[in-house]
Formats: structure tokens, sequence, C-alpha cells
């Protein structure tokens, strides 16, 4: 190699390496955040943005593509999640030219800052089974119209699943994909895994537990102190339920072929309040379980089956919504009150306006600082091998 080609190879490593490193992927650390809105009575998204910039929470998940919430999140540094509801599944399936209209309409106005695209939420093994087969359909068209507007790269499609998808689940190892849905599961996962999309998994160690409280330990369900269980298959150790159902996941995907493919957790949370058979769902109970859930994904570390693989994890919720259906438990996810304050304490100090804006106004510059140190510090290097390498 001529010394005029070392020196251009060696410029191209030290520009463009530091290039590549700044791209953010589409999930950062190990923590992000459900922020659902039935409710008649929380913050607006723009108090929403300061509440969790004061958390330090990046990534963010919502269930549809409201424009207010866009336009509050837009170049406000999160990593976004945008929902496709289930009843624009089957129109965007069955209409490629429907689904670039959403993508334009959705995602492109308001780029960069939206990571991704969840195109409905627990729809295998839901109870609408005409969605099954419409699925995939809507999955490729919105994926298609991202790569015809060249967002592809930047923004990942993908669906999140219930452990309704699973059978024997218990001990995690035996777990497979329910006859009923393996053959749409397995044309989604094989679109998924050329994508580059993982896995994405809503698990709560809390509806476990409650479906089964005499054969549970409650300590294992919460990160407690606890015997845990054991694999005899694998002769692995849990102890804890989260990642026992994470492990499931990996091996009902091996079971399928797909053993490369990352498990994400996409929802879990524990209510603080419930009906009169819903004993479980106390404050102390939440409060315990995302306190050690944000404990466990600080440690940044994988599951037994999986210890290379760093558990990633939105919490479930930012608020509680009282316009949700179903049991009371539904309705008392949040981590905060209506008012921003703190629901019960896991480390976050709630929205306080004063303290808030100092966040906000300390962030502002950050990343062109940032940008700046990492150009300035490469212009030094790059300069330094260049008079060495004209100096031989």
């Amino acid at each position: 190699m001529s010394q005029h080609h070392k020196l251009g190879f060696i410029l191209f490593l030290l520009f463009f390496g530091p290039m590549a490193s700044l791209s953010d992927p589409a999930f950062v650390g190990t923590y992000g955040i459900n922020y659902g809105r039935l409710a008649d009575n929380i913050p607006s998204p723009d108090k929403v943005v300061t509440l969790l910039r004061s958390a330090k929470i990046r990534n963010v998940r919502i269930f549809d593509a409201d424009h207010s919430v866009l336009t509050a999140f837009s170049g406000a540094g999160f990593k976004l999640v945008i929902g496709l509801p289930n009843g624009f599944i089957k129109d965007m399936s069955s209409n490629a030219s429907n689904a670039l209209s959403w993508v334009k309409d959705n995602v492109q106005k308001f780029m960069p800052g939206i990571c991704g695209v969840a195109i409905g939420n627990e729809v295998l093994g839901g109870s609408d089974a005409e969605l099954y087969g419409a699925l995939l359909g809507a999955v490729k068209n919105i994926h298609s119209a991202l790569s015809q507007l060249g967002l592809s790269d930047a923004v990942q499609v993908s669906t999140a699943h219930s452990q309704a998808v699973f059978s024997n689940s218990y001990p995690p190892s035996s777990c497979v994909f329910r006859e009923n849905i393996a053959q749409y599961m397995k044309s989604l996962l094989q679109f998924f895994s050329e994508a580059g999309s993982p896995f994405c998994l809503n698990a709560y160690p809390f509806l476990d537990y409650m479906n089964d409280p005499a054969s549970i330990d409650i300590n294992y369900a919460l990160f407690q102190k606890t015997k845990g269980i054991f694999d005899p298959k694998t002769e692995l150790h849990y102890d804890n339920m989260l990642d026992a159902q994470i492990d499931a996941a990996y091996a009902a995907l091996e079971d399928a072929g797909f053993d490369k493919m990352e498990v994400i957790v996409t929802e879990t949370g524990w209510a603080s309040k419930g009906d009169g058979n819903e004993a479980a769902a106390t404050p102390e109970n939440a409060r315990i379980y995302n306190f050690n859930l944000r404990k466990r994904l600080a440690k940044k570390k994988g599951t037994p089956r999986r210890p290379k693989n760093v558990v990633k994890a939105y919490v479930f919720a930012t608020f509680n919504e009282n316009q949700k259906p179903g049991p009371t438990s539904e309705r008392n996810f949040g981590l905060f009150k209506p008012d921003g304050s703190i629901a019960y304490d896991v480390g976050y100090k709630g929205l306080k306006s004063s303290s808030a804006d100092s966040i906000v106004l300390s962030l502002k510059g950050f990343p062109a600082r940032g940008l700046l140190r990492s150009y300035q510090l490469v212009s030094t290097i790059c300069t330094l091998v260049l008079l060495l390498l004209l100096r031989q």
C-alpha cells in the first residue's frame, strides 16, 4: 500500500468512524416508557416532554400518531416509537398507497426523532382473528413506504406480542408458539429477521401472579429475594419472573428457527390499585416492582439463556389512565399522577416547573457542543497523523 493510500485509509477511519458512532440506535440505554393517553386529566404533551426530560427518559412509545404529541416531541431528543392502531391494519394491508400516505403524514413530517412504527398491538393471539392474516401485509406496506421515502434505515417496523402467543411457557425452555398462530408468526418473523427488527414482548409478572397467586411466590414476581425456579432442561436458575418470561420467548424463537433475533420488552409494569380480586395491586407492590426493574435494567446484563443480550424494557406506563376499560388495575399502572407528581417513589422527582425548566435550559446546545468537541478532537488527530506520514 502506497503512503498516499495509507493516509487516505487512516483519514477515512478517523472521520467516518466517529460519524457512525454518533448515530443513535433505535433504543438508547436499557430503560424506556409507554405514554398512553386514554384519560381526560393528564398533562399536555408539552408538559409530558418536560416531565420525561427531567426524569432523563429518552425512549418513549405511544400507541397512535397524534399530531399534538408528535409536534411536542419533534426535535426534543427522544427516541419515539409511534403506533399504527389495530383498526388501521386491514386498510394498510390491502392498500399500499394509503400506507404511503400514512407514513408521509405521520412519520416523514416529524423526522428526525421517530425511530420506529409499531404495527398494531397484541394482534396475534388477540380476539380479532381476522387481523391475523392482515398483519404481515400491513407491516410490509408500511416498511415499503418507509423505503420509498428513504426512511427505512432510520425507522424500524415492529409489532408487540402478548404472552397469549405462547404455549407451555413453564419452564422457560419448553415454550413454543401456539399452534393456531404459528403459521402467521413464522412469516412475520421471517420478514422481521430480514429487516433487522426485534421480537417485541409485552411481559407482565403482575398478570401471571394474579392468575395463579397460590403457586407463584410474589417475591419472585417483584424481583425480591426468593429461591426462584430451576429449569431442568437447560439447568438454568431464575431469580425473577421477568427474566424467565424473556427466556421463554427466546426458547419459542429458537424452536421456530429464529435463534438470532433479539427480544425487547415493550411493556411491563405493576398496577397500584385494583378490584377486590386484585389484592396484589397496591402502591407498595407497584413501587417495589418498578424500583427493582430500574435496578435490574441499570445492570445492563442479559438473561440466564442469553447472558450477552442486554435486557431492554419500556415500563407501562407514564400516567394512570382513567378512561381505560376493564378492571380497576388497567387504569392504575402510571408512575405519575395526572398533575405530574410521582405516584410512588422509584427515584423520579415529578413535574416541577422551576427545576424542569432549568434542566431543559441546561440541555440546550448540548448535542452541538458534543459534536464540536468530537470533531475538534478528530481534526487534531488527523493533523498529527498527516505530519507524521509526511515526515517519513
